[in-house]
């Protein structure tokens, strides 16, 4: 056998395990790698610095505290940049995906510093199922069979879709865990969004919801399929893809990164329904 034949089988056996270890884990995030902004509230000076330079209008602030949106929220840093006093800083966190499109609307302390919160409860619920087969045994008791996933782009920069690609490679590996991305609607059971929801794109988007066999599922991942994005507010689209599909669980981020993906997978699948 030719020497580099061979050298490409024993290769991972040098090189060990590459898959990453989440969610049994916490995620194994890069120094450049931002959460969503967290405040100290006794350093705010409530100049409103922070809100001036928001691009999506995800920050304002309210007599009892600031305000943030994290389905609008892009990551991007510029409300942590303009802060005089050093208040805003990022968290690491980016485990985000809820059920309810008001449990990303923070007011005051971020929920997951302030136990009772609704965006907490929904965090701590989905952490709670959180260990390395979670997904895969979620999955097998609510369908019997692997979860088949349809990705419908309906007006996206293409960075969350090269986020969900990410998801099949082997680090992520997706399919460890029973999900299987298909190319027809008719042979999935959840539709993941990206994208505004672009006028030219409803009639496609609905026509492929309807073409899914029930029940039927929709994640919207982004902040451009939550709320609009920087894009929200356009003669050109819908502000999310809520004014068109019905979306079960939502994933924030500009792009959410795989883990954060995963995450809102571990909510659908809990959520399902079981067919008959």
């Amino acid at each position: 056998m030719p020497f580099d034949v061979l050298d490409r089988y024993l290769r991972p056996l040098r090189h060990g395990r590459a898959t990453s270890r989440y969610p049994a884990e916490a995620p194994d995030l890069s120094p450049a790698s931002r959460g969503l902004p967290a405040l100290d509230a006794a350093a705010c000076d409530r100049s409103g610095s922070c809100a001036a330079v928001c691009p999506t209008g995800a920050i304002k602030l309210e007599s009892d505290g600031w305000r943030l949106d994290a389905g609008s929220c892009l990551l991007c840093d510029a409300c942590v940049a303009a802060c005089p006093t050093g208040a805003l800083g990022h968290t690491g966190e980016i485990e985000l995906a809820t059920r309810r499109r008001s449990d990303l609307v923070v007011l005051g302390e971020p929920p997951w510093a302030v136990e009772g919160g609704a965006a907490g409860k929904a965090l701590a619920e989905a952490r709670a199922l959180a260990d390395a087969n979670a997904l895969a045994t979620a999955i097998d008791r609510r369908l019997g069979r692997s979860l088949h996933v349809r990705h419908l782009d309906a007006g996206s920069c293409n960075g969350c879709d090269w986020e969900m690609s990410a998801l099949l490679n082997p680090y992520h590996d997706v399919t460890r865990f029973g999900v299987d991305f298909v190319a027809s609607p008719r042979h999935a059971d959840v539709l993941l969004v990206t994208g505004t929801m672009t006028r030219n794109l409803e009639e496609a988007a609905v026509r492929t919801y309807e073409a899914m066999p029930e029940p039927r599922l929709v994640v919207a991942v982004g902040a451009c399929a939550i709320g609009g994005g920087v894009f929200a507010g356009s003669y050109a689209g819908r502000d999310g893809i809520g004014e068109v599909l019905p979306a079960d669980v939502l994933i924030p981020g500009c792009p959410p990164r795989p883990e954060a993906l995963i995450q809102g997978l571990l909510l659908l699948a809990d959520r399902w329904v079981p067919r008959g």
